[in-house]
């Protein structure tokens, strides 16, 4: 029987723990998605205790607690943060098989060196230790950061942020690079109830009047500039419906109108607005070499109950079913049939759409640049972001595609204790091409293979987003 998580955790053959050990394990970490707080990483605070760094914004957490019977208060609501922990403690004990089990551990082992296991046995003493550090200038946000060899990383934030934080972290000198990401998700949500409250915040951020989609997308243009001037490299859209139907300027003008007239759109009309958005914005997007991500298929809000309570992104979403290759197809092949097709990374939250999204990426990789991978299937992402889940994207890739283009993993989080899903997505990796070669289904060429492997761990990730 093997040792609980030890230097050989999921390296289960000889070329695997080589891999790991000569190529992947000291790479630095390429974040290229996340939803850190660069006001947090400016003031470089300490925390607390670790209930707040933990527990705090983690959906994650907050579904597996509520499925462990644990009441809201000790949640989100107002339970002290040792309650908290100690409601954590015993969610983790039972959570065997759950990816939080291992991120958990793996994060209590690599930043604070603690070997047992979370229970509630061992939580007061888990707790006293992880606080007397965490209170530590050592254990400040940059100091978290440097833990885990952070090169990069990318929050998420909206065209009308003036990214201030954004720039006094540059100008401080931190040798972290803090980006910002363009996510316009507002601009395009034109089924939300307050978009055009949101449209008249936009045009005072851009200082651009809009009447109309010719007036938004010069707008959104010049937020565009702006977030390039601040070192924007990626974009990032969520799509949750009806995402492209084929449209003319004329029509999704009127479109617009309407909605800014109190009219209620239909889904297909929706759809119609979003695709003409999402192709015009590919378009800039290629123009400044940016990446462009599409998150495609979640469910949000599921519980009015408790969205009204607590509001949105507090754990009550979940994986669509919807059907979207020939949307998808339609959208790419509009974006692509003028040669303006940017680098694009595709994820999907529902598994079933995964070997569809690395066959559909094959389809516009066709380019005289030189660009391995330009379309692609992203990491396994939210729901799928587990060993099965990681192991079926790499399988994926590899079927139909090549593996060795991957531009690797995230951490998609809130937390600034999540890197280790690197290193859990690394052991996986090596793991996985470890079999391979010990299968006799690759030659043992290991100055190859770890080159292939430091690529994929971040090497890939600098060259693709031109970081």
């Amino acid at each position: 029987m093997k040792k609980f998580m030890d230097e050989n955790f999921l390296l289960n053959n000889e070329t695997a723990i080589s891999l790991f050990n000569n190529a992947a394990k000291d790479e630095p970490i390429i974040d290229f998605h996340n939803h850190l707080n660069p006001k947090e990483i400016y003031e470089d605070q300490c925390f607390d205790n670790i209930a707040d760094v933990w527990l705090s914004g983690d959906h994650y957490k907050w579904r597996a607690m509520r499925a462990n019977g644990i009441p809201e208060r000790l949640v989100t609501g107002d339970g002290e943060p040792f309650d908290k922990f100690m409601a954590w403690a015993d969610t983790v004990q039972n959570l065997i098989g759950n990816p939080l089990y291992h991120w958990t551990h793996m994060e209590l082992q690599r930043y604070f060196g603690i070997d047992k296991p979370l229970n509630p046995e061992t939580a007061k003493e888990i707790w006293d230790s992880c606080n007397e550090k965490l209170r530590t200038r050592e254990y400040s946000v940059r100091n978290l950061l440097r833990m885990q060899k952070v090169s990069v990383l990318c929050t998420t934030d909206d065209p009308a942020d003036d990214l201030m934080w954004h720039k006094k972290i540059k100008e401080d000198g931190f040798e972290i690079k803090v980006l910002p990401s363009f996510r316009p998700e507002r601009a395009i949500g034109i089924e939300k109830a307050d978009f055009a409250d949101y449209m008249k915040k936009l045009a005072e951020a851009s200082e651009t009047e809009i009447c109309d989609v010719t007036s938004l997308l010069e707008a959104l243009d010049k937020r565009l500039s702006y977030f390039d001037e601040v070192g924007c490299r990626v974009s990032d859209h969520s799509l949750e419906s009806c995402f492209y139907v084929k449209t003319s300027l004329e029509e999704v003008d009127g479109l617009f109108k309407a909605k800014l007239g109190g009219k209620q759109l239909t889904e297909e009309e929706c759809g119609k607005f979003k695709g003409y958005m999402l192709t015009e914005l590919a378009k800039k997007y290629h123009k400044r070499n940016m990446v462009m991500q599409l998150h495609i298929g979640a469910l949000r809000s599921n519980s009015k109950r408790m969205f009204e309570k607590i509001g949105p992104d507090t754990g009550f979403d979940s994986l669509n079913d919807f059907d979207y290759a020939p949307q998808l197809s339609a959208l790419l092949n509009e974006i692509d049939y003028t040669d303006e097709m940017p680098r694009t990374i595709l994820y999907c939250l529902n598994p079933k759409d995964t070997e569809m999204l690395a066959a559909m990426a094959g389809n516009f990789n066709s380019n005289d640049e030189g660009i391995k991978g330009k379309v692609q299937l992203g990491a396994a992402w939210w729901f799928c972001d587990h060993k099965n889940g990681m192991e079926r994207q790499i399988d994926s890739m590899a079927d139909v595609s090549l593996i060795s283009t991957s531009v690797g993993m995230l951490t998609d989080s809130r937390s600034f204790l999540s890197f280790p899903r690197h290193e859990l997505y690394r052991r996986i990796l090596c793991n996985k091409v470890g079999a391979w070669v010990e299968n006799g289904e690759y030659p043992a060429d290991n100055k190859y293979l770890e080159e292939m492997v430091r690529g994929i761990c971040g090497r890939n990730a600098v060259k693709y987003f031109g970081f």
